[in-house]
């Protein structure tokens, strides 16, 4: 009997398999096993990523170092999709290659709008108390 997972966060093999997948790709971008200048140029960093349930789609939420010209980097990144998603296939040992997906981390962005928030006088207050 299948269970009701509409919802559940992800099972214990998606995140086994996005952390994976987030280590291999993040050495991939540092060793610079990709042959294009405008990777090689970048710093990359690989935040996270999420599988969906069958694990055939990866999303890859990155950052360049400093946040700067990050739309470049994504533009970059779908550039080479195949090759990034031949050199993780060899690094993980599952059924099938996920197809890779990227989108800009925003995870820094909403720590300094809670970190902002958290400053205001007026919150300040209530945490006081």
């Amino acid at each position: 009997m299948a269970k009701n997972r509409d919802n559940a966060g992800p099972s214990q093999r998606q995140l086994r398999v996005g952390e994976l997948i987030r280590r291999t790709l993040s050495d991939i971008l540092m060793r610079g096993d990709v042959h294009d200048p405008d990777l090689g140029r970048m710093s990359i960093t690989v935040g996270e990523v999420r599988t969906t349930p069958d694990l055939r789609v990866a999303t890859a939420f990155v950052l360049p170092l400093g946040g700067h010209d990050a739309e470049g980097a994504i533009e970059a990144l779908n550039r080479n999709r195949g090759e990034l998603r031949r050199l993780v296939s060899k690094g993980l040992t599952i059924k099938f290659a996920p197809e890779l997906r990227f989108q800009i981390d925003k995870t820094f962005d909403q720590i300094d709008e809670t970190r902002a928030l958290l400053s205001d006088p007026h919150v300040r207050q209530d945490l006081d108390e």
